[in-house]
């Protein structure tokens, strides 16, 4: 495809991003409170308890306000990046400042976007790459606030995965289902080895799903790259943390964003990556 042609479809999968990166903050911020509100009434249901009758919080209702002063964000207030700009970051009702979070997370998604259309051209690929991508960053976006790896996003994202792999997308169905298996039962077998030696719990069954996923996507031969690449990130992060801001030890760090960073990686220069790897041990 000529290079002319890739432009003008990276420029509309970036402009794309950014209405879907504004669509992937609703769901960072409103799953997990979602997630709440689901797990408060079926525990009031196993009490025999009545639930309460508020209206229930999805992603479509209510609309979106300001939590301070109950603003309802209009159309014109919600245009990706370009709103954030105009509103100088601050609340037109109130004037409290709205988090750079919403933004970066736009921007983010309208470059990865970009990136994918680019990377892969108009193909099947490019399609499930961009879905892959949106489902990463919300992943990790709702694990690095509430440690939480949602089933509503890894399960489906599994299953998505395997579909594309029908038609050997990105590996053929055999080394996707392997790596379903795989990716699942490698995190399981670290956990519970952990669990052994030291009485606590070293990470959550989202993780195991979530590399379950990537393995559905990328085949069993990239996993030993993700979860390298992961380790990897996420210690450096992590001493970081400990050294810089001086975070204690005993607080838990998820691992979820590192799984998504390196599944994303993976996504677009694994086998150059794992070539470079196996050339450097040889």
């Amino acid at each position: 495809m000529l290079p002319e042609s890739l432009g003008g479809l990276a420029a509309m999968a970036g402009l794309l991003g950014l209405c879907v990166g504004s669509f992937l903050n609703v769901v960072i911020h409103r799953l997990p409170k979602i997630m709440e509100q689901e797990w408060q009434a079926q525990c009031a249901e196993l009490h025999g308890e009545s639930t309460s009758t508020a209206a229930h919080l999805s992603l479509a209702k209510p609309r979106s306000r300001c939590p301070v002063c109950g603003h309802h964000i209009t159309a014109l207030e919600n245009i990706p990046v370009l709103s954030y700009l105009l509103l100088k970051g601050k609340c037109s009702g109130c004037g409290t400042s709205i988090s750079a979070r919403y933004p970066i997370i736009e921007i983010l998604t309208g470059l990865l976007s970009a990136y994918t259309a680019w990377h892969f051209g108009p193909t099947l690929q490019a399609a499930g790459a961009l879905l892959l991508v949106w489902s990463l960053i919300a992943l990790a976006a709702i694990d690095f606030d509430t440690q939480l790896l949602p089933d509503a996003i890894t399960l489906p994202l599994l299953w998505l995965g395997l579909v594309f792999n029908l038609a050997n997308t990105y590996v053929d169905l055999p080394a996707a289902v392997v790596g379903t298996m795989a990716g699942y039962l490698a995190l399981w077998t670290v956990f519970w080895l952990f669990k052994l030696a030291t009485g606590k719990e070293g990470m959550g069954y989202g993780d195991f799903k979530l590399l379950a996923a990537l393995g559905a996507w990328l085949g069993w031969q990239m996993l030993p790259t993700i979860i390298l690449l992961s380790s990897v990130v996420g210690a450096i992060v992590g001493i970081t943390l400990i050294i810089v801001a001086r975070r204690g030890r005993n607080i838990p760090i998820p691992f979820g964003p590192y799984l998504a960073a390196a599944g994303g990686i993976a996504l677009f220069w694994g086998p150059q990556l794992t070539r470079s790897y196996l050339g450097l041990i040889a």
